[in-house]
């Protein structure tokens, strides 16, 4: 389920959320993935392709899930219980902004 949201990013890709370029990292589970966010558009690659990314998210499945297709929105106790880790919360909000899952 997570592989098809990654797979279809571009059917809900919002260019003019999109500032400048900015490079995603997704861990969920098992599955990596290198998102590319410009105002051109998305690019979605398999694994991790750079060196460094903007933004590194590491989570699980479930909770990917939760935050994709119910709207929640990770708040400060999920980032201190592991649950989710990243670093740049706020690159993370601006990746789902792009999708028109902004809060």
């Amino acid at each position: 389920m997570v592989e098809e949201i990654f797979a279809r990013l571009g059917e809900g890709f919002q260019a003019d959320k999109v500032v400048r370029q900015k490079v995603y990292y997704f861990s969920v589970d098992d599955l990596k993935r290198t998102v590319t966010l410009a105002p051109e558009g998305v690019r979605v690659d398999n694994g991790k392709t750079v060196e460094v990314a903007d933004c590194v998210c590491k989570t699980s499945t479930g909770f990917f899930l939760k935050v994709w297709h119910e709207g929640y929105r990770p708040g400060m106790q999920d980032f201190l219980s592991g649950a989710i880790k990243s670093n740049d919360p706020f690159a993370l909000q601006e990746f789902l902004a792009a999708f028109g899952k902004g809060s």
